[in-house]
């Protein structure tokens, strides 16, 4: 592929992750599940939540559905740039590679219960749907496992990397390694309904939802600058030679 196309279609990549930033907190806000509803609430207060929210939570759904696939360039993108650290394709970089692609996963299946239980509610017992419910929350913050190989992989590249300008800078590779540590707490709503590691909790909910907030914010503002970094690598090289990954 000639350098300046594969250039381009980089940052293209890492823009989608302005594209997912943006989609995600629309479609959770169309939802109004932004922030989780206590696990002590009644069937009864979750049978008029769905009812109440049913349009909402569909179209959040759809969203979802919509802005998820702009994943996937964003995380080949990021791999791209730790393989650039390992020198070829290494350990770091096709572990970002994988549980970057599983990832999406840990959205999709928890919202496609909650939209079964929002698409027909009058139909179910609000048992039925108070069970619906506490397997998406459950699903969606206790999942959230899934992103600590992720994002530690990111940070300790930044550790590794030798050149005077790091293609990830350290305090990134700190806040990713931060934001791994802080998403381990949600592995244990399991075993609580109320308190910091409940699902509302403000250890494994919300203090690492704002952390990641903040981390998918620099993420992009990174992969852009990691793009810029790479082209003047390349810019001893004319722009119709090819670029071999």
């Amino acid at each position: 592929m000639r350098k300046d196309l594969y250039l381009k279609l980089e940052r293209m990549s890492a823009w989608c992750g302005f594209v997912l930033l943006v989609g995600f907190v629309a479609a959770f806000g169309a939802g109004d599940i932004l922030t989780p509803m206590s696990p002590t609430k009644s069937p009864a207060d979750i049978v008029t939540f769905l009812h109440d929210h049913r349009t909402g939570i569909l179209w959040c759904v759809v969203l979802m559905v919509l802005t998820v696939p702009f994943e996937y360039p964003y995380v080949v993108v990021t791999s791209l740039q730790l393989r650039r650290v390992e020198g070829g394709w290494g350990l770091l970089s096709m572990i970002q590679l994988t549980t970057g692609v599983v990832a999406p996963l840990g959205f999709f299946f928890p919202l496609a219960i909650l939209s079964a239980a929002a698409y027909r509610p009058e139909i179910h017992s609000p048992d039925v749907l108070a069970a619906m419910s506490d397997t998406f929350w459950l699903m969606l913050v206790g999942n959230a496992c899934i992103f600590v190989l992720q994002v530690w992989s990111i940070g300790y590249a930044s550790f590794v990397d030798r050149r005077e300008r790091p293609i990830f800078p350290r305090w990134y590779g700190w806040l990713s390694m931060v934001l791994g540590v802080l998403l381990i707490p949600g592995a244990f709503v399991y075993l609580f309904k109320t308190g910091p590691l409940a699902w509302n909790g403000i250890l494994a909910n919300t203090i690492p939802m704002l952390t990641y907030f903040v981390w998918k914010i620099a993420t992009p503002i990174v992969l852009l600058r990691a793009v810029k970094s790479e082209e003047q690598e390349l810019a001893g090289t004319a722009a119709t030679e090819p670029v071999t990954v």
